[in-house]
Order: structure tokens, then sequence, then C-alpha cells
């Protein structure tokens, strides 16, 4: 698929979301709300999924805006500078949802697509 990270790269890429995860649940195990609290976030980004339901572009767009690192970031920002644990341990459950999502080859969405990934297409291979 033309525009999405092949061989080494891509290889690389799933790799940190390993290590992204594996960080994310280290810190959250120090500074978390307790794992049942984790359990109910960490799908929650998966929600974006219902922007598929306005087509394609819009899906994706939400799909991207929930598994950016952009957003965890800021929230931890905000929770370590603010002296929020609440939002550090939010940001901690929401970077392990990118991570173990990366892992796994579920990358940022392009337009064309809900399968269409930066981290190349996922599903179903056909084997025609």
């Amino acid at each position: 698929m033309p525009g999405a990270a092949i061989g080494g790269v891509r290889l690389l890429l799933r790799l940190e979301g390993v290590a992204m995860g594996t960080v994310a649940l280290v810190a959250y195990a120090q500074h978390g709300l307790g794992w049942s609290a984790f359990a109910w976030l960490f799908l929650l980004p998966d929600a974006a999924f219902l922007g598929y339901l306005a087509g394609a572009r819009i899906g994706a767009t939400a799909y991207d805006a929930t598994h950016s690192t952009l957003g965890p970031l800021a929230l931890l920002m905000a929770g370590m500078l603010g002296g929020l644990p609440t939002a550090t341990a939010l940001a901690l459950v929401w970077f392990a949802h990118v991570g173990f999502d990366r892992a796994l080859g579920y990358g940022l969405k392009y337009a064309s697509g809900f399968t269409a990934t930066h981290l190349g297409r996922i599903g179903r291979r056909d084997p025609w």
C-alpha cells in the first residue's frame, strides 16, 4: 500500500508501540486509579470508530485524533504540571491504548478507508 511503512521501519514502529504500552502500564501501576478504572478507560479511544458512521474521512479524522500521541502528551503535561493525578492516570491509560494498537499493527488511518493505515493495510488479506 503506498504511503505505508514497510520492512524494518514498520517493525520499528510496532516495537515502539510495545515500548509505549509497556512504559504506560508500568507508570500507571505507580500513579494509576486502580485496575478496574484502567479496564473501563482502556477502550474509550475506540469510541472514535463512531465517526465512520459519517463517512471514511470523518471516521479517519476522529480515529487519528484519539490514536495520535499528541492528545495523551498534552494531557500528561497538564496532569504533571498542574498536579492533577487523575489527568496523569488518564493520559497513561490513553498511551497504553495507543501503544497496544500500534504493537498490533493498527496505525493511523487514511481517509481512503478504515483498513488503510500508516503501518500498512489491516484486516483480512484477500488470497487472490
